[in-house]
């Protein structure tokens, strides 16, 4: 089997790297670098194609998904109260405006 094939992931496992990917170009990472950053966290997550044999029975390990979570917070916290508040007047505005325009 040459490298780069996926004819042995499971179609879950096809999935979770296309919404990987698009996530990351959401967030303006290259097309290259964001379906290679896809495989690998699918990789270290289900530890690699499941549908041979090989490599089944293993349980899937989430940390990689759970470590967005700890870089956003740590986003957060780093910013002063002032900036923070400021922020959720905004939204808080936002959210008021949309809600005005759709009751109307």
């Amino acid at each position: 089997m040459p490298r780069g094939d996926k004819s042995s992931y499971t179609d879950k496992q096809k999935r979770m790297a296309e919404h990987i990917e698009e996530s990351d170009q959401d967030r303006g990472v290259s097309e290259k670098e964001a379906e290679r950053r896809a495989w690998a966290t699918v990789n270290k997550e289900t530890h690699g194609g499941k549908k041979s044999g090989s490599g089944r029975g293993k349980p899937e390990d989430y940390s990689p998904a759970r470590k967005g979570g700890r870089k956003g917070g740590a986003a957060s916290a780093s910013r002063s109260a002032a900036e923070r508040s400021a922020s959720a007047k905004k939204a808080a505005a936002t959210r008021k405006r949309n809600a005005a325009k759709k009751s109307a």
